[in-house]
């Protein structure tokens, strides 16, 4: 097989490469893991997809065994939606793993800087840009009651009414999506690209993003909008190359998910949403 180059600021990303093989297999392993919770054939998959990096390219090999091993140590734990206190600190500590040993691997181990948290990145957000945080805001509204309640997959979140409840819900459902976008665009996104044109990395990102959202709770025909919106986040990365920009997005699609669950649970509270 021929090498695959790492691209650089001059050598672009060939546009079909053998290292898509190990690539896509790995991205398979997380629907296994997280999809399908088949634990043992998922991680055959994600230990193949290795193996098969090994050979076809030493740089390629390097940065998926950081994607993977995040893989591995979120799949230690259920990610299904639970907020009892023990819970969430469990799952809170397991996910700031799987950022936080990728990075320090990267930075420390491998003596890179590929995985950056870019907060501050001195550009002022234009004015598509905001008119963008308007609009997911208004997408939400009008797809997220009709998906969360004709669907069901509301179930797969608690019913929260005491306040205590309530504030947890938000924080977990906040939580959760601020992780979303430092893992899959920080992370893995990021590391495909190194590798990949940008489609192919974003189109592979966004299967593991799919993955994880499925076992969290976006169960039912929740993938026709958890792919879609995986690969926006990634393009908007990509255009802004803002966390903090993406971050935002998130939370506000976030926020109109908290407002549906609670609503779908007891439906004279918020009662705002059309569906």
């Amino acid at each position: 097989m021929r090498s695959v180059r790492t691209a650089t600021a001059t050598d672009a990303p060939p546009r079909v490469s053998w290292g898509l093989v190990p690539a896509g297999l790995l991205s398979a392993s997380a629907v296994l893991l997280f999809g399908v919770r088949a634990a043992v054939p998922g991680y055959v998959l994600l230990v193949a997809a290795l193996a098969l990096a090994f050979i076809v390219n030493r740089a390629l090999f390097r940065d998926l065994l950081l994607v993977a091993l995040g893989l591995l140590i979120i799949s230690t734990i259920s990610v299904e939606a639970n907020i009892d206190y023990p819970n969430m600190a469990l799952m809170g500590t397991v996910l700031t793993l799987a950022v936080l040993v990728p990075y320090l691997i990267s930075r420390h181990g491998y003596r890179d800087h590929a995985i950056r948290f870019p907060i501050r990145t001195g550009q002022r957000w234009n004015t598509p840009e905001r008119w963008y945080l308007v609009i997911v805001v208004g997408l939400g509204y009008v797809i997220l009651p009709t998906y969360f309640i004709r669907s069901g997959a509301y179930q797969n979140w608690p019913a929260v009414t005491a306040p205590d409840e309530i504030a947890r819900l938000f924080v977990g459902v906040g939580f959760v999506g601020i992780w979303d976008e430092l893992f899959f665009i920080c992370v893995a996104f990021t590391l495909f690209r190194r590798h990949f044109p940008d489609w192919q990395a974003n189109l592979l990102q966004a299967v593991i993003f799919c993955s994880f959202l499925w076992e969290l709770g976006y169960q039912s025909w929740g993938p026709l909008m958890t792919f879609p919106f995986a690969l926006l986040q990634g393009y908007t990365f990509k255009l802004t190359r803002s966390l903090t920009y993406v971050v935002c997005v998130h939370l506000l699609f976030d926020l109109v998910v908290f407002l549906v669950i609670v609503h779908a649970h007891t439906r004279e509270w918020l009662a705002i949403f059309p569906y």
